[in-house]
């Protein structure tokens, strides 16, 4: 009798990490290895929206050439929230 009064809670609990839990997890484990594949030259969007090429790596930032002007910038890694170099632009260089 007392599982019976549980298993609708387990069963709530199972959906809510099948919906919610497990999908948010995949996709923290596919920004997490876009950002260490990151390298000089790629293009790259950040959560502020600067567009830019990245031209040097640190640890734990990057430093961005953004136009027109060329301008520097250096940026958190976390901040990344996009690559759009594409494997043709790659193959072409």
């Amino acid at each position: 009798m007392g599982w019976l009064g549980i298993a609708p809670i387990i069963f709530i609990f199972a959906i809510f990490y099948l919906l919610l839990i497990l999908p948010q997890q995949r996709r923290q484990k596919k920004w997490q290895a876009m950002l260490d594949k990151l390298k000089t030259g790629d293009k790259v969007t950040t959560s502020g929206g600067l567009r830019g090429v990245i031209i040097a790596l640190k640890e734990d930032a990057i430093h961005l050439r953004v136009p027109p002007d060329n301008l520097r910038v250096e940026v958190t890694k976390a901040s990344v929230t996009s690559v759009t170099t594409t494997e043709e632009e790659v193959k072409a260089k």
